[in-house]
């Protein structure tokens, strides 16, 4: 927390930070080649264009070639990052990956991706909250830079969760695509005045409603991956409140409302709840990024791909106020605030 001597009536986005910030220094993303679009879909199962448009707004989304693993994804992810911050995998000693569908069990995809980057030290690990992934990973890196554990961070969302689909069920094939975007976070003094980077994160999880979204396995229990299945009625009802929750949650920790706010870019779960989510918080829409129509739900890789398309088509600007609410699997849910 801030901490000030004498009074001050500065708001506190305004007041001098204590200690370390979190300042983003790079976007990055990667998508695979193959489209799928909602017309291949009809093919594939009883399902429509319209159907789907209607019910999602979904378009199309991105389908992993055989061979092309997750760690594939976020390492070019971080890579893309890496460049645009102007600096080298060996400057980074922190790695925390998002994901619900590594390569492997054991090791974490997040070791594959230092090797990748040739980052030779520091640490590197995975974090599972399935969609809410990114941002719980942002907050354990934000908060391990301010206790001067990290100095340059890779926070990564990634996902493969097309090797996880049941192609027969309508009701989750056409929701989910694969791809992954990357942020880099770099340890920075505030010297007072408007304070930039990670302003706060917010967390939450309530485990009550762990089979609303679901696989129908794991190495434990069945030893194998298992397929998705979600109950749709109960997750759009949850998320709406649990994402306008959050949302409000983190501007008021630092005295902001949503007028305050340049830029929402939530979890991509589907259209109808993007908008509803913009219509709770009284936002016009064009403040609200929307990608889930031509990248669909990719799980912890759907804030960071959005905000790296942001940012590269110039809406995203130095100074911007971005707020990043998400809601996943558990249920688990949150809201990041960032001074750009």
């Amino acid at each position: 927390m801030t901490e000030v001597t004498g009074p001050d009536t500065r708001s506190p986005a305004e007041t001098p930070a204590t200690g370390w910030a979190s300042r983003v220094a790079g976007c990055g993303s990667a998508l695979p080649e193959r489209k799928m679009t909602n017309h291949e879909l009809a093919t594939m199962v009883d399902t429509s264009d319209e159907w789907i448009t209607q019910r999602t707004g979904i378009k199309e989304r991105r389908i992993a070639a055989d061979g092309e693993n997750t760690s594939d994804l976020a390492t070019r992810a971080a890579l893309s990052a890496l460049k645009q911050a102007g600096i080298r995998g060996s400057d980074v000693d922190l790695i925390v990956l998002a994901t619900c569908t590594p390569d492997r069990t054991v090791p974490a995809s997040a070791v594959r991706v230092q090797a990748a980057i040739g980052m030779t030290a520091g640490i590197a690990f995975d974090v599972q909250a399935a969609c809410s992934g990114f941002v719980f990973a942002l907050s354990v890196a934000d908060n391990m830079i301010r206790l001067g554990q990290a100095r340059t961070a890779l926070v990564i969302g990634a996902e493969t969760i097309s090797r996880i689909i049941d192609w027969t069920d309508r009701n989750s094939c056409v929701l989910f695509g694969d791809g992954a975007g990357a942020v880099v976070l770099r340890a920075e003094r505030q010297t007072g005045g408007l304070r930039k980077g990670v302003l706060s994160t917010h967390l939450r999880s309530d485990g009550r409603h762990q089979d609303k979204i679901r696989t129908d396995g794991g190495p434990s229990s069945t030893r194998t991956a298992g397929y998705m299945h979600l109950e749709g009625r109960e997750v759009f009802l949850h998320a709406v409140v649990n994402l306008a929750e959050a949302s409000q949650e983190a501007l008021a920790a630092n005295g902001l409302t949503q007028a305050d706010l340049d830029w929402v870019v939530p979890h991509q779960a589907n259209q109808r709840i993007v908008q509803t989510l913009g219509e709770k918080l009284h936002l016009p829409k064009e403040k609200v990024i929307l990608t889930v129509d031509h990248h669909g739900n990719t799980s912890a890789a759907s804030i960071p791909l959005a905000l790296a398309e942001a940012v590269e088509d110039g809406r995203i600007k130095e100074n911007d106020l971005v707020l990043t609410p998400t809601m996943g699997a558990g249920f688990t849910w949150g809201a990041a605030l960032i001074r750009w």
